[in-house]
C-alpha cells in the first residue's frame, strides 16, 4: 500500500476520489519536504505549477494590503490542499502561504493532476466543490466584516481558532498568532486588537499569558460572536 493511500490528505480532500492506480501515480511523482516555521510555501504572484498537500502543520494564507499590512485570509490545516484555484484558472497565486509551525508538505505537479480530470469525473467534481466552498467562505467573511463589529469578529475568530486547531495541554490556543496577525484577521488596527483582548481579559472571557490566549467563558464569547 502506498503512503498516499493512507495519507490524511486523501481522507479529507478532493484526492479521496482517486483510485489505487491513480494514487500510485501520485506517489511516484510527488515531492515531499519540510517547511520550517516562518518559511513561505509560495508567494503572491508566483506561478503555482501544481497542488500542495498539507500533511502536518498549519499555514496562513495572506495578502499584503496597500498600506503594507499582512491580511490573513485563511488558515490551512492538515488534510487540506493548496493551489487548486490557481491550477484551474491558470493564474499566478493570489495569496502568500507561510508556515505558522513546522510543516510536512507534498507537491504534485500540475500535469499529473490535470490528467485525472479527463479520466475521473468524481475527482473533477470534488475539486470544483472545494473551490466553491472557498468562495462561500470568502462571501461569509466579507459579510461578517461589513455587518459585525470588531468585538464580534474577535470573539468569533478566537472560538474558531479553538474549534479548528485545538488547545495545548495548558488550555491555551494551539495556534499562537501575533497581535498583528490577529488584528489582520479581524480587520482592525493592532492597537485596537490589543485593547479589545485586554477588555476581554478584564471581563473574564479569556486569560492572557504572554502570547498565549486561553478561552474561559465560551458562552459569553458565543453570544458576542452572533
Amino acid at each position: 500500500m502506498s503512503k498516499c493511500e493512507q495519507c490524511i490528505v486523501r481522507e479529507f480532500s478532493s484526492l479521496k476520489a482517486l483510485n489505487k492506480e491513480e494514487l500510485l501515480q501520485i506517489a511516484n511523482c510527488k515531492t515531499s519536504y519540510t517547511v520550517k516555521k516562518g518559511e513561505p510555501i509560495f508567494a503572491e504572484g508566483e506561478s503555482v505549477n501544481g497542488i500542495y498537500c498539507i500533511k502536518e502543520g498549519v499555514c496562513k494564507l495572506s495578502k499584503l494590503s496597500a498600506n503594507g499590512k499582512d491580511q490573513i485570509v485563511k488558515l490551512i490545516k492538515p488534510g487540506e490542499l493548496l493551489g487548486q484555484r490557481s491550477m484551474i484558472s491558470d493564474e499566478p497565486a493570489n495569496l502568500t502561504a507561510v508556515a505558522l509551525e513546522d510543516m510536512q508538505v507534498c507537491f504534485i505537479p500540475k500535469t499529473e493532476i490535470l490528467a485525472f480530470f479527463d479520466k475521473n469525473n468524481q475527482f473533477s467534481m470534488n475539486v470544483m466543490k472545494s473551490i466553491c466552498g472557498d468562495l462561500k467562505e470568502a462571501d461569509d467573511q466579507m459579510v461578517a466584516m461589513a455587518q459585525k463589529n470588531v468585538k464580534s469578529r474577535l470573539a468569533a475568530t478566537l472560538l474558531n481558532l479553538e474549534t479548528s486547531f485545538g488547545k495545548n495541554k495548558d488550555g491555551s490556543l494551539h495556534i499562537q498568532l501575533t497581535r498583528e496577525e490577529l488584528s489582520g484577521m479581524i480587520g482592525t488596527a493592532t492597537e485596537s486588537c490589543i485593547r479589545l483582548l485586554s477588555d476581554f481579559k478584564k471581563q473574564g472571557f479569556i486569560e492572557l499569558e504572554g502570547k498565549k490566549i486561553i478561552l474561559k467563558d465560551h458562552n459569553s464569547l458565543k453570544k458576542m460572536a452572533e
